[in-house]
C-alpha cells in the first residue's frame, strides 16, 4: 500500500462521530495546504504519506455518510494533485472486513485510535495492529490506555483532552476559541474546496456551528493536539521494536490462562494422546 518509501497511515474502523475519522481527514487538509505552500525542493525533505481511511456505516445512519463522502472528495483532490501526490495519498477503503484487516493490519506503520476519551468500551484493533510493529497516534481510551501502560505511553503519540475533562469542556464548547486553522478549513469545506459544499454543509455545521451543533465529541478541542502529534510522528524503528517487546500481555495464550485461573476456575488439561 505504501509503495515507494511512503510511510502507511491507517484508520480502519466503524464510521461514527465518536470515533473521529472527521478530525482525521482535517488533518489530511492541512498536511496538503502545507504542502502546497512548500517548494518543491522543501517538499522532497518531508516523509511521504499515504493514509488509508476505512469502514462502515450504519444504513440510516447520515453523519457517517457525509464523513465517508468528505473522505472519498477529499481524496479526489490530493491524489489528482501533481504537485502534492508525492509527498501525500488519501484513500476510502470500502466493505472493511477481516480479509482486508489480513492485508492492511501489517502493511500499515500507523494507526490512528482517536476517539474522544471517554467513548471508546475498549478496542481490539489497537491490539492488532501493536503486536504487528505498528505505532498508535491516539487519547488515552479504551484499550489504549492498557497498551500505554504496557508498552509506555513515551511509545505512542498521545494527543487530546482527558476523559474526566469531557463532560466540562461539553458545557464550555460554545465559548472554546477555535484554533486560527480549523477555522480555515471549515471556512474551505464551507467554500467548495471539495465540491459538494451544501452536502457537507451540516458536517461543518456540527463541528463549528453552535447554533446548530454543539461538537459533543470535541474536535475542534483536541484539533491542535492532534497536529501537534501528527508532527511528532517519526523515528519508526527504535518505537516499533519497543511497541512489539511491550505487546506479551495481550497475546491470546496469556489471555486464556487468565481467564481459566480468575474467571473460569478450571485446570488446563492435556489433549488425549494419539497413540
Amino acid at each position: 500500500m505504501a509503495a515507494g518509501g511512503r510511510g502507511a497511515a491507517s484508520k480502519v474502523k466503524r464510521i461514527h462521530e465518536y470515533k473521529r475519522q472527521l478530525l482525521n481527514v482535517l488533518s489530511v487538509i492541512w498536511r496538503y495546504k502545507t504542502l502546497k505552500k512548500m517548494t518543491p525542493e522543501q517538499r522532497k525533505k518531508v516523509v511521504p504519506r499515504v493514509v488509508a481511511i476505512g469502514g462502515k456505516a450504519a444504513s440510516a445512519y447520515d453523519m457517517a455518510k457525509r464523513i465517508i463522502h468528505l473522505v472519498c472528495r477529499v481524496g479526489e483532490v490530493i491524489n489528482a494533485d501533481p504537485d502534492t501526490r508525492d509527498q501525500l495519498q488519501l484513500f476510502f477503503l470500502p466493505d472493511y472486513n477481516v480479509s482486508l484487516a489480513e492485508v492492511i493490519i501489517p502493511a500499515s506503520e500507523l494507526s490512528q485510535h482517536i476517539s474522544t476519551a471517554g467513548t471508546e468500551a475498549s478496542g481490539t484493533s489497537n491490539m492488532k495492529f501493536q503486536m504487528n510493529g505498528c505505532l498508535i497516534i491516539g487519547t488515552m481510551d479504551g484499550a489504549n490506555i492498557e497498551i500505554a501502560e504496557e508498552s509506555g505511553k513515551e511509545n505512542m503519540f498521545v494527543f487530546g483532552v482527558d476523559a474526566e475533562d469531557v463532560p466540562k469542556l461539553r458545557k464550555e464548547r460554545k465559548n472554546f476559541k477555535t484554533d486560527p486553522r480549523f477555522d480555515e478549513l471549515m471556512a474551505d469545506i464551507e467554500g467548495g474546496m471539495f465540491g459538494d459544499k451544501d452536502y457537507f454543509k451540516p458536517l461543518v455545521d456540527s463541528i463549528s456551528n453552535m447554533k446548530v451543533g454543539n461538537d459533543w465529541f470535541l474536535v475542534a478541542n483536541d484539533f491542535a493536539d492532534y497536529l501537534r502529534a501528527q508532527e511528532e510522528v517519526d523515528k519508526w524503528t527504535r518505537r516499533s521494536i519497543l511497541y512489539t517487546a511491550g505487546s506479551g500481555k495481550f497475546s491470546s495464550d496469556r489471555t486464556i490462562v487468565e481467564y481459566a485461573k480468575d474467571i473460569w476456575h478450571v485446570q488446563p488439561c492435556r489433549p488425549p494422546s494419539s497413540s
